[in-house]
C-alpha cells in the first residue's frame, strides 16, 4: 500500500517542523515529507487540505482492562477508541488479574494488541508481585518480555526499606518506575479533596499531604538510588513546586498530569455525580491553575489520558460507593487543544504534550511520537475547524465520562498505525 497525504498542515513538535505539504507513506513507513520520491505512485490519496497532520498521539496511561475485567472493556474494544482519538502508542497499567507481573501475561496483552491492530501497546510491569508491595516481580524477564517501565500504581509498597531496595534494583538495570504518589494512611477512606467542597457535601476528604508527603520520599530516594523515574498523575500545586524544584536540582524526573485534572476541580462535584469520581481526586481551583501553569512551562512533559473505562452499573450507584476513574482515551486530543483555546499554549507546544513529550519522558523507542523519514508511519489527522459532539460515535465499552454531550474544539478524521487507516472519521 502507498499512500500520500495531500496538503495538510505538518506538525512535528521533535523536529520543529510545521509546513503546509505532502506526506508520503509506503511499506509502513514514511518514504518522503514534500515532494514524493522518484517512482513513488500512491494506491490511495487523503485530501488533507485544512486537516492538520502530527504524529501519532502517545498515551502513558490506559487501561485495557483485559485480562481479568472483560465487562469493562478489553484490548480490541479500548484499542479501537484509542485510534478514534488519534492515540497510536498506548501504556497499560498493570493492574489487570491476573496482575501483569510475569512474562505470561505481557505476551498475552502483546498478542491480542497485534491481532487487534489499532495501537501500539506497551505493558507497564508490576514492580511486586501480586501488587502486595512485599517480593519483587521478575523485572528483567518483564523488561526481556516487552514492558518498558514498571509500578506500584497507588498500591503501597509494604515499607520504605522494600522500596529503597526496588529502586537500587531498577537502577542497576537501568529500568524506569513510575510513581503514583499517595500515602495510603493520610488517604484512608478518602473520596474527595480535602477542602470546603467535601466539607459542604459530607464527603471523607483526601489531604494534598497524601500525595506531598509520598512525593517528599520518593524523590529523596530516587536521589539517592539513581534510578530513572517518572510521576503519573499529579495533582496538587504543592506537588508542582516540588517537582519544579527537584528539576532545577538536576534530577532527572519527568511527570505527567490526567488530561481532565487540566479542566475539572472539586467545585464540579456539587451534584454528586459519581462520573467525577476519580482517583486521585479532582483537587481545588487553584491546584488546576498550578497543573496548567506547569504543562505550559514544561515542568510537566506529557499530558495523558488515564483512561478507565467501567461498566454502567459500577457508576449507576451513590458517588462514595462508585468505581473511581473515567472513560477519557477517546478526547485526549480535544482535552489537551482546550489549552490551545484558552490561550495558555500554541498548538506545536499543546500537540508536543500528547506526542514527543510523553515518549521522551518514558525513553520510548525511536521514531515514537515523532514523524522521521523511514520511521512508522503513526500519523493523526484532525480538523481544527470541525466542532464536535463527544460521544456521538463512542467506541469504548466505557461511558463512564463527564464529558460526553459536550462539543471538542477539533475532530480527529484519520488515524494512521505503521501506515495503516485504522480510523477514519464517517
Amino acid at each position: 500500500m502507498r499512500l500520500t497525504i495531500e496538503g495538510a498542515r505538518v506538525i512535528d513538535p521533535a523536529s520543529q517542523f510545521d509546513e503546509i505539504t505532502d506526506l508520503h507513506i509506503a511499506a509502513g513507513h514514511i518514504q518522503a515529507i514534500g515532494a514524493a520520491p522518484e517512482g513513488f505512485t500512491p494506491n490511495q490519496r487523503i485530501d488533507a487540505r485544512g486537516l492538520i497532520a502530527c504524529p501519532g498521539l502517545v498515551d502513558l496511561n490506559v487501561a485495557l482492562r483485559e485480562p481479568g475485567y472483560s465487562r469493562k472493556g478489553n484490548i480490541a474494544s479500548e484499542t479501537r477508541a484509542a485510534a478514534a482519538g488519534g492515540v497510536t502508542t498506548l501504556c497499560c497499567p498493570p493492574d489487570t488479574r491476573p496482575v501483569l507481573d510475569t512474562p505470561a501475561v505481557a505476551e498475552l496483552i502483546l498478542d491480542r494488541s497485534q491481532a487487534a491492530g489499532n495501537a501500539r501497546v506497551l505493558p507497564i510491569g508490576a514492580l511486586t508481585k501480586g501488587l502486595e508491595g512485599e517480593q519483587l516481580s521478575e523485572l528483567v524477564a518483564l523488561r526481556d518480555a516487552g514492558c518498558v517501565a514498571f509500578t506500584q500504581g497507588l498500591t503501597p509498597m509494604g515499607g520504605n526499606r522494600i522500596l529503597r531496595r526496588a529502586l537500587e534494583y531498577a537502577a542497576t538495570f537501568d529500568l524506569t518506575i513510575i510513581f503514583t504518589p499517595q500515602d495510603a494512611d493520610l488517604a484512608e477512606g478518602g473520596m474527595a479533596h480535602e477542602g470546603p467542597t467535601a466539607s459542604r457535601l459530607g464527603l471523607v476528604g483526601i489531604p494534598e499531604s497524601a500525595e506531598t508527603v509520598a512525593l517528599a520520599r520518593d524523590l529523596l530516594l530516587i536521589e539517592q538510588t539513581g534510578v530513572r523515574a517518572h510521576f503519573s498523575g499529579l495533582t496538587s500545586a504543592r506537588a508542582m513546586d516540588m517537582l519544579a524544584d527537584a528539576q532545577a536540582r538536576g534530577l532527572p524526573v519527568t511527570a505527567d498530569v490526567a488530561a481532565y485534572q487540566l479542566l475539572l476541580c472539586d467545585e464540579d462535584l456539587v451534584g454528586f455525580s459519581s462520573q467525577l469520581h476519580v482517583m486521585p481526586p479532582l483537587r481545588s481551583a487553584a491546584d488546576r491553575r498550578a497543573l496548567r501553569e506547569a504543562v505550559q512551562s514544561g515542568v510537566v512533559q506529557a499530558i495523558a489520558s488515564h483512561h478507565r473505562p467501567h461498566e454502567a452499573e459500577a457508576k449507576r450507584v451513590p458517588f462514595a460507593a462508585s468505581a473511581p476513574g473515567i472513560s477519557s482515551v477517546e478526547i485526549l486530543l480535544p482535552l489537551a487543544l482546550t489549552l490551545v483555546a484558552d490561550g495558555l499554549l500554541e498548538l506545536p507546544a499543546a500537540l508536543s504534550r500528547v506526542t514527543s513529550g510523553p515518549a521522551n519522558a518514558l525513553g520510548l523507542p525511536a521514531g515514537i511520537g515523532q514523524l522521521q523519514l523511514g520511521g512508522a508511519a503513526d500519523i493523526t489527522l484532525f480538523d481544527p475547524a470541525q466542532a464536535c459532539e463527544i460521544g456521538r460515535n463512542w467506541l469504548s465499552r466505557g461511558s463512564n465520562c463527564p464529558f460526553i454531550g459536550q462539543g471538542a474544539p477539533a475532530a480527529v478524521t484519520h488515524t494512521l498505525h505503521g501506515g495503516k487507516l485504522v480510523y477514519q472519521l464517517t
